[in-house]
């Protein structure tokens, strides 16, 4: 009877270490920002965040990215549309907006696409909104890119855009990830911008790592 016993307790010891154990789950929607252009897949954002987070004991699989260079939010619906995603995951981020502001969109139509992205991510974070972290847009108007445009112009729309995915995240009560001030330390930091000249560099995805791993409250 004793031998039993112990058998049990040790099935249900390993029962829970295992479900301790569980090997989140990790989509991330966006852009180019979220690809990681012009650097190596493993210094984007969303494999520097899993990285840190198997090396703070939180195991989880690969990120899952819907992304695509240049998508506004109409072409990232688009593309979730296109995706066979899991019901459901542990942690979902969504940076989008660059492309609609790039491209003269309205903040009108970005208000109302970002809307039902941010409503989409939350049902694909099984309902908690804990768990999704937006990321606000960075200002590419501080990378040599931007050197014969009107960067203050670009900056002005940038935080317009930005004002409203804010506001829409803290309604439906997500986490938000503001890294764009310190995107705009790219005027005198050329090592936080890629070879292309616009597009940020891992050391400067490894500052937005941080700025979701601290939102998160981890």
């Amino acid at each position: 009877m004793r031998a039993i016993f112990i058998i049990i307790l040790t099935f249900l010891s390993v029962m829970h270490a295992s479900a301790q154990q569980k090997t989140m789950t990790y989509l991330a929607l966006g852009d180019s920002y979220t690809i990681g252009e012009s650097v190596p897949v493993y210094e984007n954002f969303p494999y520097q965040l899993v990285q840190k987070m198997r090396q703070k004991n939180k195991p989880v699989h690969a990120p899952e990215l819907v992304a695509r260079t240049g998508w506004t939010t109409g072409e990232l619906m688009a593309g979730i549309a296109r995706t066979q995603l899991l019901n459901t995951y542990d942690l979902v981020t969504l940076l989008i907006g660059v492309n609609n502001q790039y491209r003269g969109r309205s903040t009108e139509e970005y208000a109302k696409e970002f809307e039902w992205l941010l409503k989409l991510a939350i049902e694909k974070a099984g309902g908690k909104a804990s768990n999704v972290v937006v990321v606000s847009i960075p200002d590419w108007g501080a990378t040599p890119f931007a050197k014969d445009r009107d960067r203050a112009k670009i900056t002005r729309e940038i935080d317009a855009f930005n004002a409203i995915n804010r506001e829409i995240s803290a309604r439906y009560q997500t986490r938000y990830a503001d890294i764009t001030e310190a995107s705009r330390d790219a005027r005198s930091m050329p090592e936080l911008v890629a070879a292309d000249g616009l597009h940020p560099s891992g050391l400067e995805y490894t500052k937005w790592m941080n700025a979701i791993w601290k939102a998160l409250g981890w």
